[in-house]
């Protein structure tokens, strides 16, 4: 009588929720309601509350072994949000910091087109989402490669234009929000609040903007190969 093989466990999907509670909610609680000098104090209500997200991207590369590039460079940025809150620097190099590392990113979007490797093809058009050699070959039959091409250019316009548009956003909301000299539970808070803000005020709108850059590739996609979106998508 033979046994049946175990099945293997599949790969469990990026919770939002843990994502969400980790890299914004706990930290702005801590930062909000705990920096007082009768709970952890000024410099400990950082150093707990930007742990989490650090942690939490560490866990990240522990659990798929891979260096995911977007944890790694919020790990970054939080660290650097950290350093700077407790050297107690000018609150202006944190607005510079929020507003460089997406703008580097729009940036370096743009400059990829001159090179084999345009990053829109790591955004968007990769074999995760897409079947990319099954695009391709019909590309090559329909005698559209040419014209998929620019498709990308466009695409990488509208990806960059997501990234400006969130420096902008982080530069503004910073430069309102941290008002209160640092070190003091003012300005705690008003960090909290900021990290709590980033996500409505940041998040959504630079979303719309890659959502449409997405929306136009799939579409550019379907009038340049005749394949439906059902025909190339990647089954989960």
């Amino acid at each position: 009588m033979t046994q049946a093989t175990p099945e293997k466990n599949p790969k469990k999907n990026e919770s939002l929720i843990a994502n969400l509670l980790f890299n914004i909610i706990i930290p702005t609680v801590i930062l909000m309601k705990l920096s007082g000098d009768e709970y952890l104090g000024t410099r400990w209500a950082i150093v707990v509350a930007l742990a989490f997200p650090i942690i939490y991207g560490l866990r990240d590369y522990t659990r798929t072994q891979k260096v995911n590039f977007f944890s790694a460079l919020g790990v970054v940025s939080v660290m650097l949000t950290g350093g700077i809150s407790l050297l107690e620097l000018d609150p202006k190099y944190i607005a510079i910091k929020e507003a460089a590392i997406p703008g580097l990113l729009g940036l370096a979007t743009l400059i990829s087109l001159k090179t084999p490797y345009p990053l829109v093809k790591t955004f968007l058009y990769n074999d995760k989402v897409l079947q990319v050699e099954k695009v391709a070959d019909a590309l090559k039959t329909h005698g559209t490669e040419a014209a998929f091409e620019k498709t990308l250019s466009n695409a990488s316009v509208i990806v960059a234009c997501a990234f400006f548009l969130s420096s902008i956003l982080n530069y503004i909301l910073a430069k309102v929000l941290l008002v209160s000299p640092p070190g003091t539970v003012a300005f705690n808070a008003e960090l909290g609040k900021m990290t709590a803000l980033s996500f409505p005020v940041i998040m959504v709108p630079a979303m719309v903007v890659m959502m449409s850059a997405m929306f136009y590739l799939f579409r550019s996609i379907n009038k340049l190969t005749h394949l439906s979106l059902e025909d190339i998508i990647v089954q989960q």
